[in-house]
């Protein structure tokens, strides 16, 4: 593996910066504290292809290495989590399923519409009684003649809100477990019985959109599988493993933003008369910190690297999800912790960033069920329980 970037990616590293800091950082603040989907930013990511970016340039992507992608969903989760999670959900739990999964005929007709930004795409696998054990999965569906008819709710499903087009996730009548689960791409203005519930009040990510879903008789056509019929479970597992990258990244972001706001405040906030970056103590976290940061990059790369082969990285994305969301809660507590009484309050960033990374150790794969896959990747035994 070679630790130096390519020329191409260093410039896609300029590039997402540049947008970050000019378009994502100056309104961050505002968009959390009004809850407010900032969807003008999307746009504006769109034609960077920010909004495409390991997608192949045949379906509208700018057909990156996912080094690349890591880089870019570092800058954004370094200006904001809740932006970098909603570019999580549309780039890979939504077009790389498609790319991975679909027909030709499915990704010509959605890819190059989710690229440009034309439509939101969300990942209905959750449901109320469906977290970590995804076989559990109850929403139903039952073919009727040359159409697929869909019953049950989802919850917790980023982007379900403001989403065009929906992957569902569910099970054919009369299967149990593992085998029975399907996929199908619903669009949402061409069907009748799917509605969404906007999921308020949350801790962190206010500025992006949860919310349940409830289908009640929703038919789609045969063309609406993704995969083929009880190809699901394995999709859904494929998509985790995209997902988990990418929050893995963003993660890395959020340290980093961390990092950049302590060392400018230890710099300026003067106690006993001197900086308090020049304490003991204080410097202590900072180099912590560092640590800690460098080495959740070194994981996503390394699991970048691994997916750029074509290999399977499971372990090895789930090492980086692991890692990386878990140093972002030692991460955050230490910015806030040299911030002091400042760091209580939203007139600093360190505020947001502590608050939004508290749910990257729950989605996507908590962190047990992750010491759970490394465990049993390791071992070659699945875990008793």
């Amino acid at each position: 593996m070679d630790f130096e970037l390519t020329h191409e990616q260093r410039l896609v590293r300029e590039m997402a910066r540049k947008f970050t800091d000019e378009e994502i950082v100056p309104v961050a603040r505002e968009n959390d504290m009004q809850c407010r989907f900032p969807r003008e930013i999307l746009q504006k990511m769109a034609p960077l292809g920010l909004l495409g970016t390991i997608i192949p340039e045949e379906y509208g992507g700018a057909g990156l290495d996912f080094i690349s992608h890591a880089i870019v969903t570092e800058e954004i989760g370094r200006g904001c989590s809740s932006v970098r999670t909603t570019l999580s959900v549309q780039v890979s739990l939504v077009e790389l399923l498609i790319l991975n999964w679909g027909t030709e005929e499915q990704k010509k007709s959605y890819l190059p519409r989710l690229c440009s930004g034309e439509i939101i795409g969300c990942f209905g696998l959750t449901e109320p009684n469906a977290g970590s054990d995804v076989a559990s999965v109850s929403t139903s569906a039952v073919r009727n003649g040359d159409k697929w008819v869909l019953n049950g709710a989802k919850t917790w499903i980023t982007n379900a809100g403001v989403a065009d087009v929906a992957i569902i996730i569910a099970r054919i009548a009369g299967t149990k477990r593992h085998e029975g689960l399907t996929a199908f791409i619903v669009e949402r203005d061409k069907v009748q019985g799917y509605e969404t519930r906007n999921i308020e009040n949350k801790l962190g990510l206010r500025a992006s959109n949860t919310a349940e879903i409830i289908l009640q008789d929703c038919a789609v056509s045969e063309g609406a599988v993704l995969g083929g019929v009880g190809d699901g479970f394995r999709l859904a597992m494929s998509g985790l493993d995209n997902g988990r990258f990418s929050v893995a990244a963003g993660c890395v972001g959020t340290c980093q933003a961390c990092i950049d706001a302590s060392v400018s405040y230890a710099r300026e906030r003067v106690q006993f008369d001197k900086p308090i970056g020049s304490f003991q103590l204080v410097q202590d976290m900072v180099a912590r910190m560092v640590v800690e940061t460098e080495a959740a990059r070194l994981l996503v790369y390394r699991a970048a690297h691994v997916k750029n082969k074509g290999g399977k990285s499971t372990l090895e994305t789930s090492i980086a999800k692991y890692f990386a969301s878990e140093a972002a809660q030692r991460v955050t507590y230490m910015a806030l912790q040299i911030h002091g009484g400042y760091g209580y309050s939203n007139e600093f960033p360190v505020e947001r960033h502590y608050r939004d990374a508290r749910v990257s150790t729950i989605y996507e794969g908590t962190s047990e069920i992750q010491k759970l896959i490394i465990g049993r990747e390791t071992l070659g035994l699945k875990a008793f329980y």
